[in-house]
C-alpha cells in the first residue's frame, strides 16, 4: 500500500485552474504562453530557470559622483524570445534604518522613490541588463542594494554593495569631551560635512592605524574606540589592540564623543595665503572674498586623506577649531606620523591662525 501511494504522488498533477506552482515549475500568463483556448490554463510545465547576476565585490565611489550598480539576468536553458519582466531595486535595512524603495520598472515605464527620485534610472544597455544608475551620490547612498527580477510567478534577486571612499575621524564639540548624546552626535557630524561612522568603517580605519582613546558613538548607537597600542589609560595593558566596545548606549541619556565618516571630495580645500593672521570672523570673511567658504572638519580630513593636503600652518575651520594637515611628516611639523593636528578651539578673537577654505567644483 505504501509503494502504491508513493507512485501516485510522483505522477504529474492534472491541469487544474488556479494551481500556479508545482515541483519547481511555474505556469505562465498569456504573454508567456497561456492558451485562452484552454480556459486560461496551459497543461505544460515551463522548466526554464531565471538567474540574476550581480557582482560579489563591493563597488567604491565618492560623493557627488555617478555610479552604476550592475545587474543582469538570463534564463537556463536560454530563451530566444523576449519576456516582459518587472524590475525592483531597493536599499536594504542597516543599523536599524528601514528598507528604502529605490525604483520599480515594467517595460519602459519606471518610478523612483524618496530621495532617489530624479537621481536613478535603469541603464539603457543591452537586453536583460537592468543595472541601476545613481547620479550625484550622497553620503546616505552608501549601503547594500537588492535587484529583483520578477517573471510571472518566478522571481530572483541579487545584492550589490556600494561604499563611498572616505575617512573616519574622532570629533568632540567646543564644550569638551563626552558632551554628545546620539542625536547631538549625528548633528555634529552633519555640521562637519560628514555622517556618523559605522562599525565597519571604524574597524577599517583601525586596521589602517587609527588610535583614539576617547569612546565615541557609531551608527548603530553603540559606543566604541580603536586602540593600536595598549596602555594603562586606554583600558589597561592586559588587553590586546583592537576596537573596544561599551556596547549599545541610551541614545538620549548617555554622552560621549563621536566618530564621523567624511567621503572623498569633488571640490578643493586649500590654505588661504593672506598677509596677516586672522580672527575667526575675519577668516570666514576672507574665504568669502576669495570666492570660497571656510572649510569644515570633514572636508579638511578628506583633503588630507585623498588629495594629500600637506601644510604646516594651523588655520581656522568652520566649527571654530584650528587644525592643520600633514601628509608628509617632518621634524618641524609635529609628530612623525601623518594626520590632521588640532589646536582645539582657541579664542575666536585670537589672531594666531590662518584659514582653510573650501571651493566647490
Amino acid at each position: 500500500m505504501g509503494r502504491l501511494l508513493l507512485l501516485v504522488l510522483l505522477l504529474p498533477l492534472p491541469c487544474i485552474p488556479g494551481l500556479p506552482f508545482y515541483n519547481g515549475f511555474y505556469y505562465s500568463n498569456s504573454a508567456h504562453g497561456w492558451d485562452p483556448g484552454l480556459g486560461g490554463v496551459q497543461c505544460l510545465f515551463n522548466g526554464v530557470k531565471l538567474v540574476v547576476e550581480t557582482p560579489e565585490d563591493t563597488l567604491l565611489s565618492h560623493r557627488g559622483a555617478n555610479v552604476t550598480l550592475p545587474c543582469r539576468y538570463h534564463y537556463e536553458p536560454a530563451l530566444a524570445s523576449h519576456r516582459p519582466v518587472r524590475i525592483k531595486w531597493w536599499k536594504l535595512s542597516e543599523h536599524g534604518a528601514p528598507e528604502q524603495d529605490v525604483l520599480v520598472a515594467v517595460g519602459p515605464r519606471h518610478r523612483s522613490f524618496g530621495d532617489y527620485r530624479g537621481r536613478v534610472h535603469l541603464r539603457p544597455a543591452g537586453e536583460r541588463d537592468v543595472s541601476l544608475e545613481i547620479r550625484d551620490l550622497r553620503l546616505e547612498d552608501s549601503g547594500r542594494y537588492r535587484c529583483e527580477v520578477i517573471d510571472g510567478l518566478e522571481d530572483q534577486s541579487g545584492v550589490v554593495e556600494l561604499e563611498l571612499r572616505g575617512v573616519v575621524f574622532p570629533y568632540q564639540p567646543p564644550q569638551g569631551r563626552y558632551q554628545l548624546n546620539f542625536q547631538e552626535a549625528q548633528q555634529a557630524c552633519e555640521a562637519q560635512e560628514a555622517a556618523v561612522a559605522s562599525f565597519e568603517q571604524l574597524f577599517r580605519a583601525w586596521e589602517e592605524g587609527l588610535h583614539w582613546c576617547n569612546a565615541g558613538w557609531l551608527q548603530d548607537a553603540s559606543v566604541q574606540y580603536p586602540i593600536t597600542l595598549a596602555r594603562g589609560p586606554c583600558g589597561g595593558l592586559g588587553l590586546a589592540p583592537g576596537v573596544r566596545s561599551y556596547g549599545p548606549r541610551h541614545r538620549r541619556l548617555h554622552r560621549y564623543d563621536v566618530f564621523c565618516f567624511a567621503a572623498a571630495l569633488r571640490g578643493r580645500v586649500y590654505y588661504l595665503e593672506h598677509p596677516e593672521k586672522l580672527t575667526l570672523s575675519e577668516a570666514k570673511a576672507a574665504c568669502r572674498e576669495d570666492g570660497a567658504q571656510i572649510a569644515k572638519v570633514g572636508q579638511l580630513f578628506a583633503a588630507w586623506k585623498f588629495r594629500g593636503l600637506d601644510r604646516c600652518d594651523a588655520g581656522w575651520l568652520a566649527d571654530g577649531s584650528a587644525r592643520y594637515p600633514v601628509a608628509h611628516p617632518r621634524p618641524t611639523c609635529g609628530p612623525l606620523e601623518p594626520g590632521v593636528r588640532s589646536f582645539g578651539f582657541p579664542d575666536p578673537q585670537s589672531r594666531k591662525y590662518g584659514v582653510y577654505c573650501y571651493r566647490p567644483p
